[in-house]
């Protein structure tokens, strides 16, 4: 039988504000566990939240980079269930009447651009955290998390294979990444997904039984915990079972998914506005300011790439990885119009380094004009390439030596 696959993902993206999104509780992460649990963050009887601006102004940014529309009014909604790391026993999260609806994120696939269509972004605070590994009897509670400012991204239903899942994430983090609101470090917890995954006939129009795979902690998790998922629900209906619609988790040891409860319907969530949170109103002044302080965005800086600087496409998406990248390459370019060049020194020798040693072209102590110099020398012929990748660049990039002459002549 020919099946079709329909996936949608669920981003959880945690916003980089230093406060929670209802109290001044710090968010840095790594601290003593419960140490930043504050009387709001666990609702207390007596405290009051007060909406955090800076979250609204980062869901903002994400929605006017991917074309949603900004909703002019707001409110926030209690989304009630009982789990161990949620104290208060609701969540305050957006339901009805999320800041963005709609909007898209462009994938380049092997077979050309794909857009995928989002349904809505809102805002929400963050659980805190099960630890079931440090005791061999006990699950642990830590509620530094709880309150931690999110935006959960919600696509349709509308990938309809596990690469496209894959290629949509990784754009997603390199998109807040771009835009300065989260740092996407999926193994500290900041970025996490949950897909959706069902199968159907082809042909067939109604959506078959979906099941929810949540909490991928890495991108390559999200590919291999969708293609079991899919191989799994074909081999069930293949041999004459039913899917049932569930909550499983993926187990990285063995690429496999298990079951962790039925899934629960919108409605078992009782969904009713916070009487603690007033509506809150956007006006077009304020949104426009936001939009006129967005930096360019990848896409167009590619576009600016291939045609300025004659780079591939190759070589402009990866260069436009992040917006330092881009930066140290244009700066390299005002010293040298050799632009293959500078692209082949940073996506070759100069970043096989960087990954090694953990940084990145913020904190990289090679200056773009030191590059021009070496390129030019090769250019010139006093020096050929891989005797300046392997004995030349390792004592510039300290920024301990800057004279390339005299480097080679050593």
């Amino acid at each position: 039988m020919s099946w079709d696959v329909v996936i949608g993902i669920e981003t959880h993206v945690q916003l980089n504000t230093k406060t929670k999104i209802f109290s001044g509780a710090s968010t840095a992460f790594g601290a003593e566990p419960n140490t930043q649990a504050c009387v709001l963050s666990i609702a207390l009887p007596g405290t009051l939240p007060v909406l955090n601006y800076e979250a609204v102004q980062c869901a903002i940014k994400f929605g006017l980079a991917t074309n949603a529309e900004i909703a002019p009014r707001s409110i926030f909604a209690r989304k009630n269930y009982f789990y161990p790391d949620l104290p208060k026993g609701y969540q305050i999260s957006q339901h009805t009447t999320p800041i963005c609806v709609g909007g898209q994120v462009t994938i380049q696939t092997k077979d050309g651009e794909k857009q995928i269509q989002l349904n809505r972004i809102h805002l929400e605070e963050d659980a805190g955290k099960s630890i079931h590994d440090l005791s061999p009897t006990d699950t642990l509670i830590d509620l530094n998390r709880a309150g931690t400012p999110l935006i959960e991204i919600v696509t349709e239903p509308c990938l309809h294979s596990a690469e496209d899942a894959f290629l949509y994430v990784t754009e997603v983090r390199k998109l807040v990444r771009w835009l300065g609101i989260c740092d996407g470090n999926m193994e500290e917890g900041s970025l996490r997904c949950d897909a959706n995954v069902s199968v159907r006939l082809k042909g067939e129009k109604k959506l078959g039984t979906r099941v929810e795979v949540k909490n991928l902690n890495s991108i390559r998790n999200v590919k291999k915990s969708i293609e079991y998922e899919i191989a799994r629900m074909i081999e069930v209906l293949e041999s004459g079972g039913t899917i049932t619609q569930q909550t499983r988790s993926f187990d990285a040891s063995n690429d496999t998914t298990f079951p962790l409860r039925d899934k629960e319907e919108a409605n078992d969530y009782r969904y009713f506005p916070d009487p603690d949170l007033a509506p809150f109103v956007l006006s077009d002044t304020y949104i426009n300011e936001i939009k006129l302080g967005l930096p360019i965005l990848p896409d167009a800086l590619e576009e600016k790439l291939m045609t300025q600087y004659q780079l591939s496409r190759y070589d402009a998406t990866q260069i436009c990885e992040s917006l330092n990248t881009v930066q140290y390459f244009e700066a390299t370019a005002k010293h040298t119009s050799n632009y293959k060049s500078v692209a082949n020194w940073m996506l070759g020798p100069i970043k096989s380094y960087l990954n090694e040693v953990g940084l990145d072209y913020s904190n990289l102590g090679l200056q773009p004009n030191i590059l021009a110099d070496l390129i030019r020398i090769i250019d010139e012929c006093q020096l050929n390439f891989s005797v300046a990748a392997s004995k030349i660049l390792p004592q510039l990039v300290n920024g301990i030596k800057t004279d390339v002459f005299a480097i080679s002549n050593e």
